[in-house]
């Protein structure tokens, strides 16, 4: 942990990232509404994402273009890069793991509709392998508090560090 984030409390954040397809699609206060129900969010903007933050916030998926026979750096920078997203910062109680419980699968298709990519994606992973795509499934959000201070250096970084700084006392 570096200085600037001395004393934070990682379990008591995420970060929510609302996708190019969410924004395009003008579903984005209708997403919002949801994860408000589970989160207190601390701040909202508008991002149109960098190749490095793409290709940091995906590290995990850049080597997989020869297993799911996809040019997945090509297709990360297609579907983000320079595109109009938003992302926003939440905060409560193990909020990050609460909030994967309502995102739901990464395919939209098999998601239940009592979850947000159920709910709000209009893609499936059948008819994106299909086109020779990724799947394109509305939000991501940190997958567990041990990744959240990464997530907010990519999306916010130093300079924005005051917002996890000030104590917030979370409605949830």
């Amino acid at each position: 942990m570096t200085p600037e984030f001395a004393g934070v409390d990682w379990t008591q954040w995420t970060v929510i990232l609302l996708k190019p397809d969410c924004v395009r699609r003008g579903i984005t206060g209708e997403v919002m509404q949801w994860i408000r129900q589970v989160v207190d969010v601390i701040d909202l903007r508008t991002v149109y994402p960098t190749q490095e933050q793409v290709f940091a916030h995906y590290d995990d998926m850049l080597p997989l273009s020869s297993e799911i026979g996809r040019n997945v750096p090509a297709e990360l920078c297609r579907i983000f890069v320079g595109k109009h997203a938003a992302v926003a910062l939440g905060h409560g109680d193990q909020v990050a793991e609460r909030l994967r419980a309502i995102v739901g699968p990464t395919d939209p298709a098999i998601a239940p509709l009592t979850t947000l990519r159920g709910r709000f994606a209009a893609d499936s992973l059948d008819k994106a392998m299909a086109e020779g795509r990724l799947v394109d499934n509305v939000v991501h959000t940190s997958d567990h508090s041990g990744v959240v201070e990464r997530d907010f250096r990519i999306w916010y970084g130093s300079a924005e560090a005051h917002l996890v700084r000030s104590p917030v006392r979370s409605r949830r």
